[in-house]
């Protein structure tokens, strides 16, 4: 049993792990942290060099041959994972490694429920990074969602989420969403639980895997975002 296990979902993104992965497994070493990596092929066509990649940096891997979306990817990876801490990131490791030690903190000495990424926090360092296509496309639809989703917490889609893992096994039990908005799916759910969420800085590394398309992804989480309303309205969001 590890004590923090961090998935990590791939759809097509053998260079980006294969670049990013020897960041994370030196991080690892040189801090002696008990932390195992579960990289989860979500039907990618390059599925043995994502293997190769996990085999070579000593992670777990999950594969299945269909792609289904991150959401399921992450659920998948949580059934191998034995950590008490859970964490998920995107494959290229996109943020500095110290948040992964402030997510740690928080869940475990100052006991929050859940600790995720913000990068709008004035202590992160992001947008200044990223293309200006990207930063618009990102912050109109954190807009949409802080406004009518997610009050009070505006950065859903930040690529590094931490849990304990009782609060890790209630979300994703009922969490009926499987693709980019299973992010806000889960937020939306700890909110209506009352779970203590900490947002945390965090600072950008690498774009290596960025795999989002504007306006196809963006219309996809739309008709997302009016299944959540619908599934919370039809109760399946009632705690098991």
């Amino acid at each position: 049993m590890a004590a923090i296990s961090i998935i990590i979902p791939c759809y097509n993104s053998s260079d980006a792990l294969e670049k990013n992965l020897p960041y994370l497994r030196k991080f690892i070493s040189e801090n002696k942290k008990d932390i195992e990596i579960i990289v989860v092929n979500d039907g990618s066509s390059d599925a043995e060099q994502l293997k190769k990649a996990a085999s070579e940096n000593n992670a777990g891997f999950v594969s299945y041959s269909q792609n289904r979306g991150k959401g399921f990817a992450i659920k998948e990876g949580f059934k191998k994972a034995t950590g008490e801490l859970i964490l998920y990131t995107d494959a290229d490791i996109p943020f500095e490694t110290e948040a992964i030690e402030t997510i740690e903190r928080y869940l475990t000495e100052k006991e929050f429920d859940l600790a995720i990424g913000d990068r709008s926090l004035e202590k992160s360092d992001y947008f200044s990074k990223v293309t200006k296509k990207r930063k618009a496309g990102s912050q109109f639809f954190t807009f949409i969602v802080g406004r009518f989703i997610t009050t009070g917490i505006t950065d859903t889609q930040c690529g590094l989420k931490g849990f304990r893992r009782e609060i890790a096994e209630d979300l994703f039990s009922v969490s009926r969403l499987n693709g980019f908005t299973f992010d806000v799916e889960l937020i939306y759910i700890a909110l209506k639980r009352n779970y203590d969420i900490k947002k945390i800085p965090v600072s950008l590394r690498s774009q290596d895997g960025n795999t989002v398309n504007v306006l196809r992804h963006g219309i996809s989480m739309a008709f997302d975002l009016l299944k959540l309303k619908i599934n919370h309205l039809r109760g399946f969001y009632t705690k098991k």
